[in-house]
């Protein structure tokens, strides 16, 4: 997935069962990273972007996450665009879905007490080692050695999209353009793969994805715009 994924799983269970746990979660991880990364040359993302593979012919994955990612289109106005670089690459989705994915397995499986994060894109369940719920810190978007708040809670997905590490890379499909407004964008809600899609299309919008966000029902927000302000949800569940 191109990033660092790291888990920490909290229930006091026998080390070879936590083993178990772990490999199964991070070889769906690896799996997803060979059929949907963009930059593999034989996964399936792009042999059906060079016309390779008919999508007739594609895993059901695929074509789940193809469905999902044309209906966040229809629901983001278009700035959520799986083809906004002019191929298909649908990333902003995939990471948060698989590891959503991920971490439903791991509850299903008995690890109910666990925090699953790739990259800044996190899933949290139940309590941490403490017995407290967990504390999730987003990073200063102009500072990597610090955090620019902390979110709490027993079960949450969060999803940030920023660029300090890679630039202004989101794109504005309607210009063509990378986006400028908003130097990092966090969404809080249930469901990690909508949170990533979310944060990715408000931060398409520019300063445009503030008032967006501020009416999407179900979900919390934090976004620190180029100007160095810091805005967020009134319900964001911030730490004390």
């Amino acid at each position: 997935m191109g990033t660092a994924i790291s888990l920490d799983l909290a229930d006091d269970l026998p080390a070879p069962e936590l083993d178990g746990l772990a490999g199964d979660a991070f070889a769906w991880l690896r799996e997803v990273d060979a059929r949907f990364s963009t930059y593999r040359a034989d996964s399936e993302v792009c042999r059906l972007d060079r016309g390779e593979l008919p999508l007739s012919a594609a895993g059901a994955d695929l074509r789940n996450v193809l469905a999902r990612c044309a209906e966040l289109w229809k629901v983001t106005d278009g700035f959520f665009d799986a083809y906004a670089t002019g191929r298909l690459d649908p990333s902003g989705y995939v990471k948060g879905w698989a590891v959503q994915v991920a971490s439903d397995r791991l509850l299903a499986a008995g690890a109910a007490n666990h925090c699953l994060n790739a990259g800044g894109d996190v899933r949290v369940r139940g309590r941490s080692h403490t017995g407290r719920p967990w504390r999730i810190g987003v990073r200063h978007p102009w500072d990597a050695m610090s955090t620019c708040l902390v979110l709490t809670g027993t079960d949450l997905a969060v999803a940030t999209s920023g660029v300090y590490e890679r630039g202004h890379h989101v794109l504005d499909p309607r210009r063509g353009v990378p986006a400028r407004g908003l130097r990092s964008v966090t969404v809080v809600g249930p469901d990690l793969g909508l949170a990533d899609a979310y944060a990715t299309a408000a931060a398409a919008m520019g300063p445009a994805g503030v008032g967006w966000l501020d009416g999407l029902p179900g979900h919390q927000h934090a976004v620190v715009t180029d100007d160095a302000r810091l805005l967020h949800s009134t319900a964001l569940p911030l730490a004390g």
